[in-house]
């Protein structure tokens, strides 16, 4: 006889199930090279047979199955891979795997399914989303990563700049105004605070992803020198490489010659396959990063800055705060996104989190303040 707590869990189960379901049926539907739109269909039928058989397990209990409606991750997830593609969210899909199969750990009644969630997210984790028709059936069939850095990632990367500089500048727009300085001064303070956290971080990036691809360039030329001083060694590692993938000797060596006959295709498939560097993205532009840094810091750091360009006194410190903690709760919201955790206590302990740091700093630039004056 389940227990409540078990029927709970049913439900649970059933709903996470759905909504994968939902999502893979959802980029099948927009993805354009059928081999990837295969692979997400039966990504989405195997979901729905683990949302089946949770259905089924909640009938027996004499229980009611609960309507389904797609979560907010869910329709968050498939808007952001219809509007970037797919690549944005595969590493999320691949978190939300992980989770899953975790999850199933200590539930007897899902030791079936254990294996296939684990098997999905380490297909997704591998899966090269930029796969075009070029490469087809093949490509999709070994499930040839590039190692890119973008897609989740990206996404990931945003939730938290945008992050950092709400809470950095709401930090400090409270400590200067803890010290009860005029609203001028706040207002020119976050815009200085602002600019230099947003400059830093562009700084950061441009530096971090320049300094990659000059990495990257002379892997390449080194990896140049050798194709054309010593192109028997190279072969030999090819052939380990698609051995290693699981084709046999004679296949690898086939494979592996073919490639080698021409110097340009040999060096660019080493360079994606031993080195994992994609030739054509080399890591990514970073005049791109670095814009994408200031313009994602500033987007969260005007926030509490954007009253005192109207008010001052307490109603632009109400107004501040009010601004930044719905951007904390937002930003928590977002976090959800990789998480698989509830919104609003994902959004929540965002907030607590922010608040508490703004109190401290407030309670200290008060302290500052009154010293000063003194």
């Amino acid at each position: 006889m389940a227990s409540r707590q078990d029927l709970r869990r049913f439900r649970a189960n059933l709903l996470d199930e759905m909504n994968s379901a939902a999502l893979y049926r959802d980029l099948a539907a927009n993805e354009k090279n059928k081999e990837l739109a295969e692979v997400y269909r039966r990504l989405a039928d195997t979901e729905q047979e683990h949302a089946e058989s949770w259905a089924k397990r909640l009938e027996m209990a004499g229980a009611k199955v609960p309507s389904f409606r797609p979560s907010w991750r869910t329709r968050t997830l498939a808007m952001l891979a219809r509007r970037f593609g797919v690549d944005m969210v595969l590493p999320t899909l691949a978190t939300i795997e992980k989770n899953a199969g975790r999850s199933y750990d200590d539930q007897p009644e899902a030791a079936d399914m254990v294996d296939e969630e684990r098997s999905h997210a380490r297909l997704l984790t591998r899966l090269d989303a930029s796969v075009r028709g070029g490469r087809g059936g093949a490509a999709v069939a070994q499930i040839e990563g590039r190692h890119r850095t973008a897609g989740g990632n990206a996404l990931r990367a945003a939730v938290l700049g945008a992050s950092d500089g709400l809470l950095s500048n709401f930090n400090l727009v409270m400590g200067v105004a803890g010290a009860a300085l005029s609203g001028t001064t706040i207002l020119l303070t976050g815009l200085a605070g602002l600019l230099a956290g947003a400059i830093s971080m562009a700084m950061g990036e441009w530096i971090s992803v320049q300094s990659s691809r000059e990495l990257y360039l002379e892997q390449i030329e080194r990896e140049k020198e050798e194709v054309t001083s010593d192109p028997e060694e190279e072969l030999e590692e090819l052939v380990l490489i698609y051995r290693a993938r699981g084709l046999s000797e004679k296949e690898a060596r086939a494979l592996a010659t073919r490639l080698m006959r021409d110097p340009e295709t040999a060096l660019e498939t080493l360079a994606r396959d031993e080195l994992g560097i994609d030739p054509d993205e080399l890591g990514g532009s970073a005049w791109e990063a670095a814009i994408t840094s200031f313009v994602l810091f500033a987007a969260g750091a005007i926030l509490p800055v954007i009253p005192y360009f109207f008010l001052s006194g307490a109603s632009a410190l109400a107004v501040s705060a009010g601004l930044s903690t719905a951007g904390l709760f937002l930003i928590g919201a977002a976090i959800t996104l990789f998480t698989g955790r509830p919104v609003l206590y994902s959004g929540l302990r965002q907030v607590l989190f922010g608040l508490v740091a703004a109190g401290v700093t407030f309670s200290i630039g008060k302290l500052i303040g009154v010293a000063l004056v003194g």
